[in-house]
């Protein structure tokens, strides 16, 4: 009882609503065992470690380039999040509006970077690029289900909005500068793997999950529902275990990377 009056001190109450609490407990629970099985070496189909894992299978499966497989990722999450900012009539609050923001821009700036900024050197199979942009197409539309069945809810005592949206802007302002330090490494022509260098990489090898990271608090801060923390946890749980699997392969790949250099969290991890 303690722990529920603490938690209601910064989000709002569950609301009636099983799909909600399953969705919820769904989303954290396989983001995180996502994350698991990255450290245990079974990774999602578009990375690199897969990459080179599976090049010498032969595969049945239809395949799409790579920037054609993630813009299947994110494009129906923006557009869900573009959508959502047209119905707006229905819930006017700010909050609500902020929150529907940050999504419909953090899936805009991935569509944008796929388009114009990150380099491939891979395929991705079209029924994984179908089950990946069906769940963060799940995840954008029920996030913002949760925000309006808050509607008529006061406000948690501990008011985050604000906060989230420093939070947000920091977070997608930071993936996106390291994500340009990434292609830089590249030339037209260049599909190998340097060791990145510049911004906080001399820190960490994943710099922009730690942003991506703090993308998802400042979104979760925003919202202050159930649901959006759920997610959040789930995310920080995929990351962690994504960015150890991308220490280890770079550990594996170059034997003079630096091993003072973490995986995610400066000085920590």
């Amino acid at each position: 009882m303690a722990e529920m009056s603490f938690l209601l001190n910064f989000l709002f109450p569950p609301p009636p609503s099983v799909y909600l609490t399953t969705m919820s407990v769904i989303s954290f629970t396989s983001l995180s065992y996502s994350g698991f099985s990255e450290v245990r070496g079974t990774h999602v189909q578009y990375s690199k470690f897969w990459n080179a894992a599976e090049k010498t299978k032969a595969s049945t499966v239809m395949k799409l380039s790579s920037r054609t497989g993630m813009l299947l990722l994110y494009t129906p999450s923006f557009l869900a999040g573009l959508a959502s900012l047209g119905l707006s009539f229905v819930d006017q609050r700010p909050r609500s509006i902020l929150l529907c923001s940050a999504l419909t821009v953090h899936f805009l700036k991935r569509v944008l970077e796929v388009l114009f900024v990150h380099k491939y050197s891979g395929g991705m199979d079209l029924d994984s690029a179908i089950v990946i942009s069906l769940s963060y197409f799940l995840a954008t539309v029920n996030a913002i289900y949760a925000q309006h069945m808050t509607l008529g809810m006061p406000d948690p005592p501990l008011d985050l909005e604000y906060a989230g949206v420093v939070l947000f802007l920091v977070g997608i302002a930071g993936n996106y500068y390291h994500h340009l330090l990434l292609q830089k490494l590249r030339g037209r022509d260049d599909k190998g793997y340097k060791i990145p260098k510049g911004g906080l990489f001399g820190l960490v090898i994943c710099p922009h999950y730690l942003f991506e990271i703090m993308g998802f608090v400042g979104i979760s801060f925003i919202a202050q529902t159930v649901f959006a923390f759920a997610f959040t946890l789930g995310t920080v749980g995929y990351l962690t275990g994504r960015s150890y699997a991308t220490r280890k392969w770079y550990l594996s790949k170059f034997p003079n990377f630096p091993r003072e250099v973490k995986a995610l969290f400066p000085f920590v991890f």
